[in-house]
């Protein structure tokens, strides 16, 4: 009886805690940024995207995933796979010195650049 009672509390807050995250995964902004880069660049554009990525996740509290990739066939194509906490942790995150240095740097690189906003339908992630 003493464990089933010491469960009780334990379940009700890991109950609490599911429900809290649930909530704040359905405020979460989810983009995808499509970007070209100069082929002649492509490594400065690197070096400047992994050390923005790296600092804001790093002291930006509403910053929660920055995942970026590039086609095998073509590196220049690449896409960035953004969560925010929420619009207003991402319009904050673009007013930061480290993003407005980012965008400074890489200005001439950027051949082309597509936002798409979209919405998490699932999640798979390994404990």
């Amino acid at each position: 009886m003493k464990k089933l009672l010491l469960s009780v509390p334990i379940l009700v807050i890991l109950l609490t805690v599911v429900e809290h995250a649930s909530a704040q995964q359905k405020n979460q902004m989810v983009r995808l940024a499509k970007i070209t880069v100069d082929p002649a660049q492509i490594n400065q554009y690197n070096t400047a995207l992994k050390e923005q990525m790296k600092t804001a996740v790093g002291v930006e509290p509403g910053v929660l995933t920055y995942y970026a990739v590039a086609d095998k066939s073509d590196p220049t194509r690449i896409t960035i796979l953004e969560i925010y906490a929420d619009t207003a942790a991402y319009k904050k995150h673009i007013e930061t010195p480290h993003f407005k240095k980012y965008k400074a740097t890489v200005q001439n690189m950027v051949k082309s650049l597509e936002l798409v906003d979209v919405d998490l339908i699932g999640k798979a992630v390994k404990p």
